[in-house]
């Protein structure tokens, strides 16, 4: 058994840190999507209030 203990040593830091990248970098990919959906929706928004203000009242 302890034959592949320094194994397990050396190789455990290294997934560690590749997990740590994995859910780093997941969370920055959904934080911008996340972003980019809420400007779509605010410049449809603005988009729709400029046609209703261009519009001749009577």
């Amino acid at each position: 058994m302890s034959e592949w203990m320094p194994y397990a040593a050396a190789v455990l830091p290294s997934i560690g840190v590749g997990y740590l990248f994995y859910v780093i970098i997941k969370n920055l990919l959904e934080g911008d999507r996340n972003e980019r959906a809420a400007m779509a929706r605010w410049e449809k928004e603005q988009d729709r209030r400029q046609i209703e203000d261009s519009k001749p009242s009577i």
